[in-house]
């Protein structure tokens, strides 16, 4: 995986479909970006519609878009995945508030991602129906149906100019999402999709082969190494600046909540060499917002209301949700998160999954309103209690490890114990030193553990939990936001720390 800053810069030429040709003059590649009859501007993983710390907006991206269209381009927004949920605003409007944004700012093509089904297929299936833009969806069929999920298109041929465009949308079929989710969805294996139509686009006359997806990076690469006809993936889920060329493809991923815009100019030579320019625009407040769309978003940031910005209590210090640092280390949110999902159940020990906890960015010190906890803690996740002996315990943690050095979602945030991570060590032997309350785990000792829903529900792949004795389930828990607030309203100052639980070698 190739990261790259948040700059402008221009960082792949031309690409070519057959072989690498030698490289072109500046003034030439100028020229063929020019004369490219399309131009994609490409965002994922958006869980906002204003700007993080000064960086993205869609009221922006809405504006990039028509700048581009007055000066005579053809710009074509897509959207790979992860946009209804989490947020604050989806909490309450579902994604609702998204669609309409969305709608607002031009967006022309969207896929879904894993976060689409965080409140169930049919609230999707309600959304997706109200969006103006095009769903393409190639491995998610309605059950009830037997046809793409809420009449989504399963592949799309777009001319544009003497281009041929040919689209797919695949979503990742991995625990992210969990089977609760699901109640008449089936999700096809990605690559098993792609096989079935890529070969309905040539036969629709695509001479141009784009793969919309929601894939991790490995993913992407393996559907490549399949399919190498590939020209383009337009790619999310990876909260990372990508720019990645496997064989003769151009993989793209622009971070996520609309910080930057990938712009990828496509054209094709007359004897059918495929050339793609790749220039990231950072999207600051030097891009005004455009009015129409600005609209729509302040009428919902209106309705979420003033029992959002309760004041709940305040932290004396920053609380660190940046998710490259909570998917791999302890930090002190993660900490805050799992004592207050510990004390709400009573439990010994707590586990919680870092990935539900959001925001990606430092919290500053000061006031906390609810408003910002749920920012941190988006899921309607409630927390369930099981009694656990030590083994399946520790079975947990090595689970929760077994990414590294690698982020990941599932790794563990902790309240109750500590523990020492060998990252040298094999997958599942990783986790020693393990303490309860200062005494070493025993395996045999069976212990009250406190845990969300979702990894109940096997998410991120904790299947361990699956047959264990359950003393408060998913029907009678509080939702972890709820005691989130508890937790800080009961404190009133809090000065949450890294204390050493989890020590990596």
């Amino acid at each position: 995986m190739d990261s790259i800053p948040v700059k402008r810069l221009i960082l792949v030429a031309t690409l070519l479909v057959c072989a690498w040709l030698a490289p072109a003059t500046a003034q030439q590649e100028f020229a063929a970006r020019a004369a490219a009859p399309v131009t994609f501007l490409q965002i994922n993983d958006v869980y906002t519609t204003v700007p993080v710390d000064g960086l993205g907006g869609l009221a922006r991206v809405a504006t990039l878009k028509k700048t581009l269209a007055a000066a005579g381009r053809t710009p074509f927004l897509v959207i790979a995945g992860d946009f209804l949920s989490p947020s604050v605003a989806s909490s309450v409007f579902k994604g609702g508030h998204m669609i309409a944004a969305l709608n607002a700012a031009g967006l022309d093509m969207a896929t879904l991602g894993n976060h689409e089904f965080d409140f169930g297929d049919d609230e999707l299936i309600t959304q997706m129906h109200a969006a103006t833009f095009q769903w393409v969806v190639s491995n998610i069929v309605d059950t009830n149906t037997g046809k793409p999920i809420a009449d989504a298109a399963p592949y799309v041929v777009k001319q544009f100019g003497s281009v041929t465009v040919g689209f797919i949308g695949l979503c990742l079929n991995t625990s992210e999402i969990t089977g609760d989710k699901l109640k008449h969805t089936r999700i096809v294996d990605p690559l098993t999709a792609a096989g079935q139509y890529l070969p309905i686009l040539k036969e629709a006359g695509a001479t141009v082969f784009v793969a919309v997806t929601h894939l991790a990076i490995a993913t992407d690469r393996e559907l490549v190494a399949k399919y190498p006809e590939l020209d383009l993936i337009i790619g999310g889920h990876d909260h990372y600046l990508i720019t990645d060329i496997e064989g003769r493809t151009l993989i793209s991923k622009a971070g996520s909540d609309a910080k930057a815009v990938a712009r990828i100019d496509v054209s094709q030579r007359a004897g059918g060499a495929v050339e793609r320019f790749y220039e990231l625009l950072p999207i600051t407040n030097a891009i005004p917002d455009d009015a129409n769309t600005n609209a729509v978003i302040a009428a919902y940031e209106a309705r979420l209301g003033a029992a959002l910005d309760t004041l709940v209590g305040a932290t004396r210090v920053p609380l660190d949700a940046v998710s490259a640092h909570e998917q791999v280390s302890e930090t002190n949110l993660g900490n805050l998160v799992a004592d207050a999902i510990r004390a709400d159940a009573k439990a010994e020990i707590a586990i919680t999954n870092a990935g539900a906890i959001r925001g990606n960015r430092v919290y500053p010190a000061g006031p906390l309103t609810r408003r910002t906890l749920v920012e941190i803690h988006p899921f309607n996740e409630v927390i369930c209690t099981l009694a656990l002996p030590g083994r399946v315990v520790l079975e947990a943690l090595n689970h929760g490890v077994a990414s590294l050095p690698r982020v990941s979602g599932g790794f563990p945030q902790i309240s109750g114990l500590t523990m020492a991570v060998d990252r040298g060590a094999a997958v599942g032997s990783r986790v020693l030193e393990v303490r309860v309350n200062g005494q070493p785990l025993d395996l045999n000792r069976t212990y009250r553990v406190a845990i969300p829903d979702f990894l109940l529900r096997e998410g991120d792949g904790y299947t361990m939990f699956k047959g264990q004795r359950i003393l408060v389930g998913p029907e009678a828990g509080n939702l972890i936001s709820g005691a989130l607030e508890k937790y800080v309203a009961a404190a009133r100052e809090i000065a949450p720390a890294v204390d050493g639980r989890i020590t990596i070698r």
